[in-house]
């Protein structure tokens, strides 16, 4: 990373911001050769990120072909207005960027743990019971075995600094917006 002092070296810091991404992309290697992005929801735990997808199409093809892949996932904490000159305007964030290989889930308890763990991110609260059995044989779940996990953050100076922080610890939602 060019930029040291935005580094996030800290790895359960990496995986809170993973926790509080809704959406990341994910990166593979298209039949033409390009990288193909696509944007998704996804859960995080012990070192293996989840998503849902259609057993068929690109993605699955993607990774079928070369499992070499890679995720980004972007937390926007805070829009900084400018004051006096557009170039005072800033955001602040977090991101983490990871690379992997990508596994189709087939083991059934895998892939319902796979499917908990999204809705108790997206949906916390709950209470909808059991997946229908017809619904958890054509869902496709996707891990991901993280191989390197990379984090970078910007929050600011001082007070803006604070503010950002503050957001983060009281759970605001986000994107909050500041001024100088």
């Amino acid at each position: 990373m060019r930029r040291k002092e935005k580094e996030i070296r800290d790895r359960a810091l990496m995986e809170e911001t993973l926790r509080l991404c809704a959406v990341g992309t994910l990166g593979t290697i298209g039949s033409d050769g390009y990288p193909r992005v696509k944007p998704l929801n996804f859960a995080y735990r012990e070192g293996s990120l989840y998503f849902h997808t259609a057993r068929v199409g690109e993605k699955m093809e993607d990774i079928r072909r070369d499992d070499r892949v890679c995720f980004n996932a972007y937390l926007p904490i805070a829009y900084v207005k400018a004051k006096t000159e557009p170039c005072e305007a800033n955001y602040l964030f977090r991101s983490v960027t990871i690379k992997g290989r990508a596994r189709s889930v087939e083991d059934p308890d895998e892939k319902r743990l796979a499917l908990d763990l999204l809705m108790e991110k997206h949906q916390p609260e709950g209470g909808l019971g059991d997946y229908p059995s017809a619904k958890l044989e054509v869902v496709g779940v996707v891990r991901i075995d993280v191989e390197e996990m990379t984090g970078k953050e910007s929050l600011g100076d001082g007070s803006l600094r604070e503010a950002a922080l503050k957001a983060l610890a009281e759970g605001a939602p986000l994107p909050i917006v500041l001024e100088r």
